[in-house]
């Protein structure tokens, strides 16, 4: 294949980012050019609804990442309106015409909201860095709190909200953090919740409006969750429409091969991309994920079928109510695990759970083990996990 001399990364997260540097790294030294709607540079979206929540001094620092050292011109502050891809062009939303010998497609996802008010005037989201500046300046007054959402993300958001100081109820129709861990795992996370003063409702919620200048939350039985403030976390949308009409998109989706190739000169990382997994195709929005989808992409720009194929091994972390979790393996998990060491009720606690493909799943509960070593041990048969730790 003939090397790309001018590339445009679309898309200035994280995954955009690493890919940036994964080029450079691999030889490219053409002209690149990294485009982003947001105006900041590249931060931590992880650290937005972890350390961010609870650094509460003058200037939030924890989402900070190293200035980027790839040289690219950078366009920020302004978005994607179209991909050209029979010319070769992406156009933005200013009129700029972008053309390109090869394109990186990494620009994510947005929050999915829960309000029917279209503006979402009565509740708050959080995933870009204006969002937990918001957040933040928001929970300094102590206000209480109703968080939509059971997941990762909506219980690190009600386990910030309580520690400034405000009083937060959980709405969730399921027990928290049971689709994404599974049920074992749960009910360790939502004992520590609860014993840290979080409330939980097990309602559905349908709708945010207004209830005379304060928001509230709907119920599918029509009864109403008051609050000052309403934080929803029900998931995430993949920013596709500007792709619309650029023929990439297979039944709604951006689907890419084994090396993160939508076409031999379009590339797409991140959680924008649906791609191959053990369990079948689908999006993985995982912090981790986007950078390992990045670097095998920009190798497939450089080097064609000559790059490594992705192997995929799923990583997560959270970090709530006192506790660190960090797995490396396929979530969520069903059944009671093997206790290597520790107890997840009695402050730290190493497990497995071993899959029925042969695979495991090893979770580090506030225990201080090295993620090769964790993942290690995930790969590892039962008898080799014990020894292994």
């Amino acid at each position: 294949m003939t090397a790309p001399r001018r590339v445009v990364v679309v898309g200035n997260g994280i995954a955009g980012l690493t890919a940036s540097d994964s080029l450079r790294a691999a030889g490219f030294d053409g002209e690149l050019t990294v485009v982003g709607d947001e105006r900041h540079t590249p931060y931590s979206r992880p650290a937005l609804s972890k350390a961010a929540l609870l650094d509460l001094g003058e200037e939030m620092s924890s989402h900070h990442l190293p200035e980027p050292t790839h040289g690219a011109t950078e366009i920020l502050g302004v978005g994607a309106s179209r991909l050209e891809a029979a010319r070769k062009a992406v156009v933005l939303d200013d009129g700029t015409d972008l053309p390109y010998d090869s394109v990186v497609i990494a620009t994510g996802s947005r929050a999915r909201r829960l309000g029917s008010d279209g503006a979402g005037a009565h509740e708050l989201t959080l995933r870009s860095l204006d969002d937990a500046l918001e957040l933040r300046r928001r929970i300094a007054t102590r206000p209480s709190v109703v968080v939509v959402g059971g997941g990762a993300l909506g219980m690190e958001i009600a386990s910030g909200c309580l520690a400034a100081g405000c009083e937060v109820t959980l709405a969730t129709p399921d027990r928290p953090l049971v689709h994404q861990l599974g049920p074992y795992l749960s009910e360790v996370f939502a004992a520590a919740a609860v014993g840290r003063g979080l409330t939980i409702a097990p309602f559905q919620a349908v709708d945010v409006r207004d209830a005379g200048g304060h928001p509230a939350v709907v119920l599918a039985d029509g009864s109403l969750l008051e609050a000052e403030l309403v934080v929803t976390a029900i998931g995430d949308v993949p920013n596709l429409e500007w792709l619309a009409t650029s023929g990439l998109l297979t039944d709604g989706r951006l689907e890419v091969d084994t090396r993160g190739r939508v076409r031999p000169d379009v590339v797409a990382a991140g959680d924008v991309a649906t791609f191959a997994t053990a369990r079948g195709p689908r999006r993985v929005p995982l912090w981790t994920s986007a950078i390992e989808q990045s670097k095998i992409a920009a190798l497939a720009l450089v080097h064609g079928d000559d790059a490594p194929e992705l192997n995929f091994q799923q990583y997560f972390w959270t970090e709530q109510f006192g506790l660190n979790l960090k797995a490396c393996g396929f979530l969520p998990l069903a059944g009671t695990p093997e206790l290597v060491d520790g107890d997840p009720y009695d402050g730290a606690a190493l497990l497995r759970w071993a899959q029925e493909d042969g695979s495991g799943t090893a979770v580090a509960i506030n225990y201080r083990i090295p993620v090769p070593k964790l993942r290690r041990l995930s790969a590892a048969a039962p008898a080799v996990a014990a020894s292994a730790a």
